[in-house]
């Protein structure tokens, strides 16, 4: 994305100067009247090279690790060092090679005379726009360790709830890996044995006979087929999740799979809500913090509502009658918009609602597995009648046939 430096004014007549990140020229014009800029110059910057040491091959930045470096540059900032001081620390006391490379570039970008924020919108995969936009406006308004503050408070927030999900999908993802290898191992070594067997009486077979038999020669014969179907289908899913069609048919979807959809859309506005009152609390206008929040939610259909809401706002209506309108956030989230719109208390309020939602994820996620464990049981119970009824069925019928002669 281009990248454009300007010169401007803000409200209280007072000189501000920075770099940022937009379309073209009139986007940028646009951000900067969205901040409550008056523009004075506006250039575009040359492209930057590619950052020394950073490749296609990088490994990347763990959550663990912005947790912690969000909190060190908060700490070093509030005991007044100075940015360059604090990065060229940060990079002598890191043992991580991906976040040593990031801090170097960023130390070499700060020595060239870039600020902080353009540097940090350097690195997209591991910095995302929330970042970019807290780190910029805590730089203009001279809160830069305040807006790491609660960047560390976000992170630690979403490093919570991803272990959370990891704890209970583990259970789940185990019993189908076994039940996955189980299938594979009966179809190759355990049912040929006894077709061969079944084979030799000309006996008449029943339907879950015929039903394992038919499987297990599908796997013999067609393995290296369906082992093709199997990669190609899931590269071919991959690919398509990374379109902008495929990105907001998925997004649309996991939000409707049962059990697990509900709770991806309360983690994922919750998130929305933490975000939202982090910048109205740092001070950016309210569309501007809805434009950079809806890149913020990992999801491209919310993504989609959160950006009309911002549309509608801009068209002269109120927070409150376009989240009512959205129909993604339940009644009691409403009230407690309104009452925050009507106290002047947005950022207050959006924080209560994301600690709503996220106290209701983290019950559904400690729940979840006593939910799905029902379901795990029955599938097994499924599979082994079919099993039994297939195998010892016809086992019986040749006993009795044996017995009568």
């Amino acid at each position: 994305m281009p990248a454009f430096s300007y010169q401007a004014r803000d409200t209280q007549g007072r000189a501000v100067s920075g770099q940022l990140e937009a379309q073209n020229s009139a986007s940028a014009a646009a951000l900067l009247r969205e901040r409550g800029l008056i523009v004075l110059q506006l250039a575009p910057l040359a492209q930057a090279a590619p950052a020394r040491g950073i490749s296609l091959f990088q490994p990347k930045v763990s959550l663990d690790e912005l947790v912690i470096f969000s909190r060190q540059m908060y700490s070093l900032l509030k005991a007044g060092i100075p940015i360059i001081r604090a990065i060229a620390s940060l990079l002598e006391s890191t043992r991580s090679a991906a976040l040593k490379q990031v801090l170097t570039d960023l130390l070499e970008q700060l020595q060239n005379g870039r600020d902080l924020s353009t540097a940090v919108a350097a690195h997209p995969k591991v910095f995302n726009r929330l970042m970019v936009s807290m780190v910029h406006v805590g730089e203009n308004t001279g809160r830069l360790d305040e807006a790491f503050l609660q960047l560390s408070f976000y992170y630690e927030q979403e490093q919570e709830t991803r272990k959370q999900i990891k704890q209970a999908s583990r259970y789940p993802s185990m019993v189908l890996i076994a039940l996955l290898i189980a299938l594979v191992v009966m179809n190759i070594f355990v049912i040929p044995q006894f077709a061969v067997m079944f084979s030799r009486f000309n006996a008449e077979l029943p339907w879950s006979t015929k039903l394992l038999l038919a499987s297990s020669q599908l796997f013999l014969h067609y393995w290296p087929y369906m082992l093709a179907a199997c990669l190609a289908s899931i590269f071919g899913w991959r690919h398509y999740v990374t379109t902008p069609a495929g990105r907001l048919f998925w997004s649309k979807q996991k939000l409707r799979i049962p059990l697990i959809g509900d709770i991806i859309n309360r983690a994922t506005l919750g998130r929305f809500a933490r975000s939202f009152s982090m910048m109205l609390r740092a001070g950016v206008p309210i569309t501007t913090a809805l434009n950079l929040v809806a890149e913020a939610v990992d999801n491209d259909y919310l993504a989609g509502l959160i950006k009309e809401m911002r549309r509608s706002i801009e068209r002269g209506e109120s927070l409150f009658r376009v989240a009512q309108q959205s129909g993604i956030f339940t009644p009691l989230v409403l009230q407690m918009l309104a009452v925050g719109e009507e106290t002047g208390q947005m950022d207050e309020m959006l924080n209560e609602v994301a600690g709503f939602y996220e106290r209701e994820v983290a019950y559904d996620l400690k729940s979840l597995t006593s939910k799905i464990e029902p379901i795990l049981i029955g599938l097994v119970a499924v599979l082994v009648m079919i099993l039994a009824l297939g195998i010892f069925t016809p086992m019986w019928d040749m006993l009795d046939a044996y017995r009568g002669r």
